[in-house]
């Protein structure tokens, strides 16, 4: 899934500062601009691992760049691979109608995502809408 990363650029002698702000407290960094997706994947296994949290949903790039806290750097967005974070899976074999499938397909394939990663993602949203509201 992808989500915003904030890097502070660094020079020949500093590496690259990175942070997630959809996860609050993690971070990295990479000497090259090339390193940081991967370094960005791997802290967000760590920031995880043996934590019982929910991963949120990407916040917007436009509702980041107006905080006053992310100005002066540069916005990246990185694919992070959350199955690798929750790599519990359990399979399940489903039904679904095969124009259902097709919508799903088209949709996680625009959003870079995989069916599962859609399913899963559609039902932690539809669950956490009837948590909100008290259902």
């Amino acid at each position: 899934m992808l989500y915003p990363v904030y890097v502070h650029p660094g020079d020949k002698d500093h590496a690259h500062g990175v942070t997630v702000p959809d996860f609050p407290g993690c971070f990295s960094a990479a000497d090259d601009w090339a390193e940081i997706p991967p370094m960005v994947q791997e802290a967000a296994e760590l920031y995880f691992d043996d934590e019982a949290m929910e991963i949120p949903p990407p916040t917007p790039l436009e509702e980041l760049t107006r905080r006053e806290a992310f100005q002066g750097g540069v916005w990246m967005m990185v694919d992070i691979d959350t199955a690798r974070i929750r790599p519990k899976a359990q399979r399940l074999n489903i039904s679904l109608p095969e124009p259902l499938v097709r919508r799903i397909d088209d949709y996680a394939r625009t959003h870079r995502m995989t069916r599962s990663g859609f399913l899963a993602q559609a039902a932690e949203n539809a669950l956490r809408s009837e948590s909100r509201k008290g259902v």
